[in-house]
């Protein structure tokens, strides 16, 4: 089976907001002030997070685990367009035909994702597919909520009431992983702005480590995964952690180590 883990970070689209509302004569910053006041008063003043089809995507992370290997990093460049890294992210889908693991996938990257890709023309049918060209997609693929194609682990662990929702960093944390360490997804829009994608992508990695940890313990408590294995499982993570060179992944890994401690 093929495993594919992910995560996106995103910003306001101030392009789009510009567009729509006839902003032309103000830079990003005064446009992106006009979002968040527009989007308190829709909210009467509840929150500024803006909806799905006004964020631009800046990063997308992944893990990809199939039968040799683990693997986690961030799709193209850091200089790529948001059109070429959630082209590679479906290009994926149609390679591979994974199973999706997400922390509210549902509820936020796959929509987002959904928007990015039609203002694109991202093709890809195979993603979209419920079951007119391949029958096994009838009762099982990426739509549905209800399927295993695509894994909420947020949506499937609180039984599907909204109510029940977790937080990834918590729910990590109790489980013994790092979950957060030096940013949070409210950081993200600063380092955009600073030019500091790097630092997004370094991030955007972490969150899918915590998620992919979160499936391993999910895969063993639903008799996916036995003890054994499940050790094993991790013990490759922590391998290709110590192995990747890159500072972000040592911290990760020195966060778990301390984490794990009595």
């Amino acid at each position: 089976m093929n495993i594919f883990v992910f995560d996106i970070e995103t910003v306001p689209d101030v392009a789009s907001a510009r567009r729509l509302w006839n902003l032309s004569d103000l830079d990003d910053d005064a446009v992106a002030e006009v979002m968040y006041n527009k989007r308190q008063q829709e909210t009467s003043g509840g929150t500024t997070f803006m909806r799905h089809y006004l964020h631009q995507i800046v990063a997308i992370s992944v893990a990809f685990r199939n039968d040799d290997r683990f693997k986690l990093w961030s799709l193209g460049e850091e200089d790529s367009s948001e059109e070429e890294i959630v082209r590679r992210f479906f290009e994926g889908i149609e390679r591979y035909t994974p199973t999706l693991v997400s922390w509210n996938g549902g509820g936020f990257d796959m929509p987002v994702l959904h928007y990015r890709a039609l203002f694109h023309g991202v093709c890809a049918p195979q993603y979209w597919d419920t079951g007119n060209e391949n029958p096994s997609f009838r009762y099982n693929n990426y739509l549905g909520r209800f399927h295993w194609r695509h894994i909420d682990l947020m949506d499937v662990l609180s039984g599907y009431q909204p109510r029940a929702f977790a937080p990834l960093d918590q729910i990590a944390g109790m489980l013994g992983f790092p979950g957060k360490l030096d940013m949070t997804g409210s950081g993200v829009e600063e380092r955009f702005r600073a030019g500091d994608i790097k630092a997004i992508r370094d991030y955007c990695e972490t969150d899918v480590l915590n998620t992919y940890l979160i499936f391993l313990k999910f895969q063993h408590m639903r008799g996916e995964l036995q003890v054994g294995h499940l050790q094993e499982e991790l013990e490759r993570v922590r391998k290709y952690l110590v192995e990747s060179g890159e500072q972000h992944l040592a911290n990760f890994l020195a966060s778990w180590d301390q984490m794990a401690m009595p």
